[in-house]
């Protein structure tokens, strides 16, 4: 489901209204908890929080010219998704992550390699996301990025 909006706030107003409290409250502690350099903006069509090509000019290997992703979330069919790159790429980080889960919510973690499905809008450990998203810095992300690249 791709976002609707050019813009960090038109996606931030565009959410389905069943989501948009809950939508808005992850985007906001996401921004309290971004450590420094990391930006909310547009990557790969929805909302994401990278680092930006002012910091690291040469950007995602994929598509040069884009900001390295790092985190976003998006409003899908049946879930709010939160996705989280470095959990996907430090075994370390995605350990505390999935043991600290279940003190912060009730519902089973549904996960993928870097994305964390909410079905229940009441149930998005708030607390849990802005204390991930403070435990990676961009420098640590950049040198986690390229040691990934050059495996």
């Amino acid at each position: 489901m791709k976002a609707v909006g050019n813009t960090v706030d038109e996606i931030l107003c565009n959410v389905p209204e069943d989501r948009l409290e809950a939508f808005n409250k992850l985007h906001d502690i996401i921004l309290k908890n971004l450590p420094e350099g990391f930006e909310a903006a547009i990557s790969y069509g929805g909302l994401g929080y990278v680092v930006p090509n002012t910091i690291y000019p040469a950007g995602y290997h994929c598509k040069p010219a884009e900001p390295l992703p790092f985190a976003g979330i998006a409003s899908q069919k049946n879930s709010v998704n939160f996705y989280h790159m470095g959990i996907y790429s430090d075994p370390k980080l995605l350990d505390w992550f999935v043991t600290a889960y279940p003190q912060h919510s009730k519902q089973k973690l549904d996960m993928g390699k870097s994305c964390i499905r909410f079905k229940k809008m009441e149930e998005i450990p708030f607390e849990l996301i802005g204390e991930l998203m403070t435990k990676m810095s961009v420098k640590q992300w950049v040198e986690m990025y390229e040691s990934m690249l050059k495996k």
